[in-house]
């Protein structure tokens, strides 16, 4: 397999709406021409899309072609295993020769909120954004693009919507915080039956400091005592402790994926890539079960680039480090280059 291989992917990419799944398409990548895959970047969002399109129509008409002489033919073995790695837990590997734009996995999210700064103009289940001239559908507060979302969203939002939410998102927003809004929908999503307590209890979770922790409780606070004045009970709520609370956070750190919608242009692509390691320029965030084992960089292990790889050497390490807490030491960055 070519050494100089990525996965295009959500983390800096953007999120396309066919079936509202996490899509992975294998796309070779040179270093030595980063500057044509800047370009190309923006012509591939618009495009990425109708080749979606074009690859699901495929796959129908592989399905109803799929008998011979009234016999079932026999599938090919998938193109991806997940497998220990020398040095960074689990990884993704190929099983086959993989050609470029082939379609590797799809994937649907285990929990997504959207930021708060487009509670109102995002589906509340599967941030598919909402426009003014868009048909959507309300159910007390929040919004969704169709009734399907809102009946999938119905597990968690029936226990979300009976507590005041007010001043955990007060506290979110001024400390610039988006992952206990996904930590407070996995717990609405457990009381209610929907999951249970241990389900994203196989990612790697970060290494958090003593500060880091003690910071924490704060949130944790506020998010037993909103269930406890919307009247959910201990027993309900035996699984929300501060252990628990702590490695949730842990593991979806530097698990979530930034979701960003298909079609938007970048004027610099390097600015938006450092920014949006912090900011809200994404609607969202979700975690996924298959995409969170791909590893950073590039190589045999398949992988995928968790910022822009087209930044200088200094700017990616220290966004890697500040962002995810790991040092790359992939063949390029240790090269200098």
């Amino acid at each position: 397999m070519n050494e100089y291989v990525q996965l295009l992917t959500p983390r800096l990419a953007q999120y396309d709406f066919i079936g509202h799944n996490f899509v992975i398409l294998f796309i070779p990548f040179l270093p030595q021409v980063c500057y044509f895959w800047k370009m190309c970047l923006r012509r591939y969002s618009r495009c990425l899309i109708s080749r979606l399109e074009s690859l699901h129509l495929e796959k129908r008409q592989l399905c109803s072609a799929a008998t011979h002489n009234g016999k079932p033919s026999q599938p090919s073995p998938p193109p991806i295993q997940v497998a220990l790695t020398e040095s960074a837990g689990r990884g993704v590997f190929a099983t086959r020769r993989i050609g470029a734009g082939d379609l590797i996995h799809t994937a649907k999210p285990i929990i997504t909120h959207p930021t708060l700064s487009t509670l109102n103009s995002v589906c509340y289940f599967c941030l598919r954004k909402i426009t003014s001239s868009s048909q959507h559908f309300q159910h007390h507060n929040a919004r969704f693009c169709s009734e399907v979302c809102k009946d999938n969203a119905k597990a968690f939002y029936d226990v979300e919507r009976r507590a005041d939410w007010s001043v955990f998102n007060d506290y979110c927003r001024s400390q610039g915080l988006k992952y206990p809004l996904l930590v407070k929908r996995l717990a609405c999503m457990i009381i209610s039956g929907a999951e249970s307590a241990d389900c994203i209890d196989i990612l790697q979770p970060a290494s958090l400091s003593p500060e880091l922790i003690l910071a924490m409780e704060e949130g944790f606070v506020m998010l037993r005592s909103a269930f406890k004045k919307a009247g959910i009970d201990d027993e309900q709520m035996k699984f929300l402790n501060k252990q628990w609370y702590t490695n949730v956070l842990a593991q979806i750190r530097i698990n979530a994926f930034r979701i960003e919608l298909a079609g938007g242009l970048y004027e610099d692509l390097l600015s938006s890539a450092a920014a949006s390691i912090e900011s809200e320029i994404a609607v969202g965030n979700a975690i996924y079960m298959l995409p969170s084992f791909y590893n950073h960089d590039c190589g045999e292990e398949l992988r995928i680039c968790y910022i822009d790889a087209s930044m200088a050497r200094d700017a990616r390490q220290a966004i890697l480090t500040q962002g995810f807490g790991f040092q790359c030491n992939c063949l390029r960055c240790s090269s200098g280059d």
